[in-house]
């Protein structure tokens, strides 16, 4: 009886996290995503943030809790960027929008998209190089925030 009890806990528990980590919507369509999020953007002077990957996907799924559960970037995360996930998987790899995008799926996956407030792609981040062993890194993933906020790239900062 009790190896039952066991199997079914583990069962029940495997289906509990993989519940919790369908962070990408294969119904989801970014395109309607994105102007909503630009709409955010621009009204709170923010860049949108695309992190484009599957829930099949581990890197995707750990860097997703990485950016929530690391506080300086999360803070990072949250002065500077409207976040929108686009699905890519084997029901809707999203192929007409990566192409707008010009291909970031050649990075692998997760791979990160900055636009700025007025839809314009102004970077595409490999998040390969913001890795450290089995995880992220967070003077590299904060760098990247701060090198690609909107502060950042403001041109008083450049005037001389």
């Amino acid at each position: 009886m009790s190896k039952y009890l066991i199997a079914f806990s583990m069962f029940f528990l495997s289906l509990s996290a993989v519940s919790q980590d369908k962070l990408y919507n294969p119904d989801a369509d970014p395109q309607k995503d994105v102007t909503k999020a630009l709409v955010e953007a621009k009204r709170q002077g923010k860049h949108v943030l695309l992190q484009i990957g599957g829930n099949w996907c581990p890197w995707c799924v750990k860097l997703h809790h990485f950016m929530l559960e690391t506080e300086s970037t999360k803070q990072l995360l949250d002065e500077s960027f409207v976040v929108v996930k686009v699905n890519y998987s084997k029901e809707n790899k999203n192929l007409s929008y990566l192409e707008y995008l010009e291909y970031p799926q050649r990075f692998g996956f997760p791979v990160l998209v900055v636009l700025n407030a007025n839809g314009k792609r102004i970077h595409t981040q490999d998040s390969g190089l913001l890795e450290s062993g089995n995880g992220y890194d967070a003077k590299k993933v904060e760098g990247f925030l701060k090198n690609w906020s909107p502060k950042s790239l403001a041109p008083e900062n450049y005037k001389q």
